[in-house]
C-alpha cells in the first residue's frame, strides 16, 4: 500500500468513527454533520447515475469531429459562445466537471473547457430564474453581463497560458 492510500484510509475512518461517538455521546455538531453528509449523499445518489449514463451516451453517439468542430482549436469565440449555452442545462454543478473531462477528451480546447466550468458556476438556467424572481431582473441582467465576459476573458488568458506549457489533463488512476 502507498503512503497516501494509507493515509485516506486513516482520514475516513476518524471520520466515521467521529461521527459515531457524536451520535453515542450526543454531540450535536457531529450529529448535524452527518445528517448533512447523509442527505447530501442521497441527493448525489438520485442524480450521478444518471448524469454518467448520459455522459458514457454522450461518448458513445457524439463523434469527434462534431466536438472539435464546435468546441476545439479552431473554433474560436464560436465555441466559447456553446460553452455557455451547454453550462446553462446542469441543475447541480457536480455534474458539470464529468462533462467538462469528457468534451476535453473528445476534443475540445482547453480554454473553451475552463468557459464551461465557469459559466456552469454562474449561469445555469435553475438558478439564474430563482435569482431573477428574488433580485429582480436588471440586476441579473448586470451580473450575466459582467460576469459572462469576464469568465470568457479568463478562460482564453489560462488556456492560452497553459497551452504555451504543453499542459496535458491526466487521467486518473
Amino acid at each position: 500500500m502507498k503512503r497516501n492510500d494509507i493515509i485516506g484510509i486513516v482520514l475516513i475512518s476518524s471520520y466515521v468513527v467521529f461521527l459515531i461517538f457524536s451520535w453515542i455521546l450526543g454531540f450535536t455538531p457531529g450529529k448535524e454533520i452527518s445528517q448533512n453528509f447523509g442527505s447530501f449523499s442521497v441527493e448525489m445518489l438520485k442524480i450521478l447515475p444518471c448524469a454518467f449514463i448520459l455522459i458514457g451516451l454522450f461518448e458513445v453517439w457524439v463523434k469527434r469531429e462534431t466536438v472539435e468542430r464546435h468546441l476545439g482549436e479552431e473554433s474560436g469565440i464560436r465555441g466559447h459562445i456553446w460553452a455557455v449555452l451547454l453550462a446553462g442545462i446542469p441543475v447541480q454543478l457536480y455534474v458539470a466537471l464529468p462533462v467538462a473531462y469528457s468534451l476535453y477528451s473528445r476534443g475540445a480546447k482547453l480554454s473553451v473547457i475552463f468557459t464551461y466550468i465557469g459559466a456552469s458556476a454562474i449561469c445555469r438556467v435553475p438558478m439564474t430564474i430563482f435569482e431573477a424572481s428574488f433580485l429582480g431582473i436588471k440586476f441579473t441582467a448586470i451580473r450575466l453581463l459582467v460576469s459572462l465576459p469576464l469568465v470568457v476573458i479568463a478562460s482564453m488568458l489560462l488556456g492560452d497560458y497553459l497551452m504555451k506549457r504543453n499542459y496535458k489533463i491526466m487521467a486518473g488512476k
